[in-house]
């Protein structure tokens, strides 16, 4: 990391509230021995959500047939059905979405539209993948883009599809996500018919003016509506989306949001940070081709000199203990990192199929920039809106690229999402699945480095590499910038 660079880091860590405490990990990233884990979280990349492949250019008809040869036999996969529309853009998202505005019948037809290429890419992908049909469906999601703006019938079209060509079984659960104003009691009573059982929505903040400043055209109060209408409509799960380092957010912003969470009982809540750096640089995330309003570095110097303000990284490291140890204290579980579910309820059952060490199934996704992936390769679905139809059109699985991973960069790629878990990485597990021990190079190394750094603890006796305290803060760096 460059002098320069190494300098502003570490002043924006060094910026904090001083009505708020000290976060716990910033004598870690100050320390020198960890200039490569602020170097990266400074640069601001997403990196536990799409987990790369080490050889570029793979074919996705290839990729098909390892997914096709994995699910022959198969536990419960991940399933999801990606519906881009959207009323408006965010200020922050880089997602691909395609914005749907006019009268309600112009909205109702560019909805249909986009829920007949799903369903056509669908039946594309089940002749591709023989294997899916029969393949038993963990959790079903519906998400966005903002799939709630969808007309009634247009929703009971598609989830009808899915259940009908999809492996569900008595234990597949179904979610749909939207946005806080769309899940209108009419809605909700449709959803519930249909057998969802869990909801999810981008609250993203309950302060009315970091909102505004999002673009997000919800108020704080539809946000809290949200959450007591899905309970009184007999959901057992809803889940709503925090994010920090918003503009002009404060710690004590935070802190209201999350006084919101906790008098409201919510069911489960992901945090997460906001992230400028485009996903496609380095493959960790799905990012449209139009970038979102905050990540030109103009735009953003421009509102800072007018007079809002940006969090800096201390102020973010602040928000971040603030719901980490406000969640737990009420009883929150996370698992896995920044998913939190309330007392008594399992963890996020979709990323544990992805993830959990003893689980890491295939998942499936569909949709204009859907993220698929199995255990020798992943492919990302083409995110250009013209180059995806014209695909479905022509009865292509809308592929755009794919990736593949060696036999080593397999064992590094499990070993980096049971990482993300916060759960105990077990030597039994991993020795049953790759014949190796996490206690042997090419782990060794790496993980008694950060044992000497108070990273992780490794237990020996108990055959389990435990992360600490600050290294469950710091996963997706270590993860990321370790291993």
């Amino acid at each position: 990391m460059g002098a320069p660079t190494s300098a502003a880091g570490l002043a924006s860590l060094l910026s904090l509230d001083s009505g708020h405490p000290r976060p716990a990990v910033l004598d870690t990233l100050a320390d020198p021995a960890n200039a490569h884990l602020l170097e990266y979280l400074v640069e601001d990349p997403f990196g536990a959500h799409v987990f790369p492949g080490n050889v570029p250019g793979y074919a996705p008809e290839a990729f098909l047939a390892d997914l096709d040869a994995q699910l022959a036999a198969t536990a419960p996969i991940h399933l999801w059905s990606y519906i881009p529309t959207c009323a408006y853009r965010c200020r922050f998202c880089q997602y691909p979405v395609v914005l749907v505005k006019g009268s309600p019948e112009v909205v109702d037809a560019k909805a249909e539209q986009w829920v007949d290429w799903n369903i056509r890419e669908a039946r594309l992908w089940l002749d591709a993948v023989p294997n899916l049909r029969r393949a038993p469906v963990g959790e079903f999601n519906v998400f966005g883009g903002t799939p709630s703006l969808l007309p009634a019938g247009a929703i009971r079209r598609l989830l009808d599809f899915y259940r009908e060509n999809f492996g569900f079984t008595d234990d597949t659960t179904v979610r749909f996500e939207g946005d806080p104003s769309t899940f209108t009691p009419a809605k909700l009573d449709l959803l519930r018919e249909l057998g969802c059982t869990k909801l999810s929505s981008g609250v993203q903040s309950f302060d009315d003016k970091v909102l505004r400043e999002c673009g997000r055209e919800h108020s704080s109060q539809m946000c809290v509506d949200f959450v007591r209408n899905a309970r009184a409509a007999g959901f057992e799960w809803a889940s709503i989306d925090l994010m920090y380092g918003l503009l002009d957010q404060t710690v004590d912003s935070v802190r209201r949001d999350l006084d919101v969470v906790l008098d409201n009982e919510v069911d489960a809540v992901v945090c997460t940070k906001l992230h400028l750096m485009s996903y496609a640089d380095t493959r960790t995330g799905v990012t449209g081709e139009k970038p979102a309003a905050w990540q030109f570095p103009e735009y953003r110097r421009k509102l800072g000199e007018s007079g809002h303000h940006w969090p800096s990284l201390g102020e973010q490291y602040q928000m971040r203990e603030l719901l980490t140890e406000g969640l737990v204290a009420a009883g929150y579980a996370e698992h896995p990192t920044m998913y939190f579910a309330r007392a008594g309820l399992a963890p996020e059952k979709w990323k544990g199929i992805m993830v959990d060490q003893d689980k890491q199934e295939a998942e499936v996704a569909i949709g204009l920039g859907g993220s698929s992936s199995c255990r020798a390769s992943e492919a990302i679905t083409d995110t250009n809106r013209d180059h995806y139809a014209r695909a479905v059109e022509q009865g292509r699985v809308p592929l755009g690229s794919a990736t593949s991973f060696t036999p080593q960069a397999q064992e590094a790629r499990a070993v980096k999402m049971a990482l993300t878990t916060l759960q105990p990485l077990r030597d039994d597990l991993h020795r049953a699945r790759f014949g190796t021990s996490l206690f042997d190079e090419p782990w060794a190394s790496s993980f008694e480095g950060m044992a000497a750094r108070d990273l992780l603890v490794l237990d020996r006796a108990r055959g389990e590499v435990v992360l600490t305290g600050t290294g469950r803060t710091l996963v997706e760096a270590l993860i990321n910038k370790e291993l």
